[in-house]
């Protein structure tokens, strides 16, 4: 009987770890160098939200100049209500322009009507498009749908310059294509959720990661929210301050 109570309150209390752990606030800070006309630029990254709230604390402790939000799919999914779709938006609004690419669980509260609610709010979607930023060196943001063709993401790509695009896509198997056509400057996803349980280094998707091969940037997160049960254990949520620094060479 004793070993049963043990087992039963050591359960409860790993339950009560993995809650605690996906509702954490985690803001990764990340910066990349690029030659250019001298600048900075940020972006703030965040995907995978689903139905979880954004933090209004998070947010408020952001104080640097954001250049751009940039939500990286699954904004919403089946679960999230109204109201939370409206207060998120109103938060990432208050950091700067916002951007969004689908995922694939968007479009499970209707397509038509996450469009509609963008266009109320002036949020702007990429898809197999590019948008120019603001900015003295012409940064491009090239995004694509939940499943692009290739031909999708040579038009998402056309008319974008390698050394000056940040490009963005849900699932980051989409990356090896574009390489193949393309070296982006910095390539965003989400999608995996750090695979979202972990024991140690094992889990049923690779933890997120931020890297830099050959001159590319490579930023995958953990994202924000959860699927299914809002529990995460060894894959901390995350979202993302990414500061590119142009300087001439």
């Amino acid at each position: 009987m004793t070993v049963i109570i043990i087992v039963v309150v050591a359960g409860i209390l790993l339950l009560l770890f993995m809650w605690k752990q996906a509702n954490e606030n985690n803001i990764r800070k990340h910066v990349i160098h690029a030659e250019g006309i001298e600048e900075k630029v940020r972006l703030f990254f965040i995907s995978d939200t689903h139905a979880r709230k954004i933090n209004e604390k998070m947010i408020a402790s952001i104080t640097e100049p954001i250049n751009a939000v940039v939500i990286g799919g699954d904004f919403v999914d089946r679960r999230t209500s109204e109201r939370t779709i409206d207060e998120n938006i109103q938060l990432l609004k208050k950091l700067g322009p916002v951007y969004f690419v689908w995922g694939n669980n968007d479009k499970e509260i209707g397509e038509k009507k996450l469009r509609q609610l963008f266009q109320q709010h002036q949020i702007t979607i990429i898809e197999n498009d590019s948008i120019e930023l603001a900015s003295e060196n012409k940064l491009a943001l090239s995004g694509v749908i939940y499943s692009p063709s290739e031909q999708n993401i040579k038009e998402a790509l056309n008319q974008c310059k390698e050394a000056s695009t940040v490009f963005v896509a849900h699932n980051p198997e989409q990356f090896p294509v574009v390489y193949r056509h393309f070296k982006p400057l910095l390539s965003l996803a989400g999608h995996l959720h750090g695979g979202q349980i972990r024991l140690g280094q094992y889990g049923i998707q690779p933890h997120g990661y931020f890297n830099q091969v050959d001159g590319l940037y490579k930023l995958v997160s953990n994202g924000y929210g959860t699927t299914l049960l809002p529990i995460r254990l060894g894959a901390k949520p995350e979202c993302h301050i990414i500061e590119i620094n142009f300087k001439q060479n």
